[in-house]
């Protein structure tokens, strides 16, 4: 109970925080702060089969447009040293939260974390860009979890690393995949949830 009101707490503070304009911001932060306070963190764990299979679909279709390898730069380059620090970090492992929360089929993530890294380092090696974007997003997908779902302090000390470097890989990458996306309009990029209806 104290760590979730703690949680909850400062998650509302950073949404008291925000500019008057910024309703946005407030209502996600408040959101979190709700799900710090009520959530039972072992209902968000799992990436659903059919989600991860979008985000593979998904980035195969963005590197196939990128000619100019902006995301193969990005990940090999700009941002090899933070990708291969979200790899090497079991705390945005998903099997290993699974064993930490005491679910059955999980007492060898150990194994699985080292599996997952020799997997990451052939994709790695190999220069596959989707199945490290699809590694790499695995990772970024348990932080949004913490993040989204209340399971992390508002500004905490703790596991900043991962925050701050997930952040950073987002904010270059997001642009790129926009930037491709608008390049290529006769793409099907998919029908968007809760399109505007008159």
């Amino acid at each position: 109970m104290g760590l979730r009101a703690h949680r909850a707490i400062s998650w509302i503070g950073r949404a008291e925080a925000c500019d008057d304009d910024d309703e946005d911001a407030r209502f996600i932060f408040l959101w979190i702060a709700f799900n710090a306070a009520y959530a039972d963190e072992r209902e968000f764990q799992l990436v659903a089969p059919g989600e991860r299979a979008a985000f593979v679909d998904y980035f195969g279709r963005l590197v196939a447009r990128d000619g100019a390898r902006r995301i193969y730069k990005a990940l090999w380059q700009r941002f090899s040293g933070p990708v291969r620090m979200l790899m090497e970090n079991r705390y945005v492992f998903n099997p290993f939260w699974q064993h930490h929360h005491g679910i059955d089929g999980f007492q060898d993530w150990e194994e699985k974390f080292k599996a997952s890294s020799r997997s990451f380092a052939q994709a790695f090696q190999a220069g596959d860009s989707v199945r490290v974007l699809s590694f790499v997003f695995d990772r970024m997908y348990v932080l949004r979890n913490q993040l989204v779902h209340g399971g992390s302090t508002w500004n905490s000390g703790v596991n900043r690393t991962q925050v701050r470097d997930g952040a950073a890989i987002l904010a270059f990458l997001m642009p790129v995949f926009v930037d491709l996306m608008m390049d290529n309009p006769q793409e099907d990029w998919g029908r968007p949830f809760y399109p505007v209806v008159e």
